[in-house]
């Protein structure tokens, strides 16, 4: 069974295209190393400045792991100037249909 990651990023007004290069940057370092995982960036239709990224990975210890690094440090880095907030969750999945 996956377990999930989410992230509810606030983007700063006007950086909205600067925030999906740096996190496709971001998600293309976490490909490498785990190229089962499901990245996807999603924005929000009602909130311009929300996107919300979801990812499927096969177990908690890859997000751990992921989470460690020093190419999610690095990406990091790269994705801060463009967002005022980011808020990440580890979720179980409850059902699926």
């Amino acid at each position: 069974m996956s377990v999930y990651s989410m992230g509810l990023w606030l983007v700063h007004p006007g950086r909205e295209n600067d925030f999906v290069q740096a996190w496709r940057d971001l998600v293309r370092r976490a490909q490498e190393n785990y190229p089962h995982t499901t990245f996807v960036l999603m924005h929000d239709r009602e909130v311009p400045d929300r996107f919300i990224s979801t990812e499927a990975w096969e177990s908690l210890e890859q997000i751990e792991q992921w989470l460690a690094s020093a190419d999610f440090s690095a990406g990091m880095e790269a994705v801060r100037p463009s967002i005022e907030h980011f808020e990440p969750h580890t979720l179980d999945e409850a059902a699926a249909v």
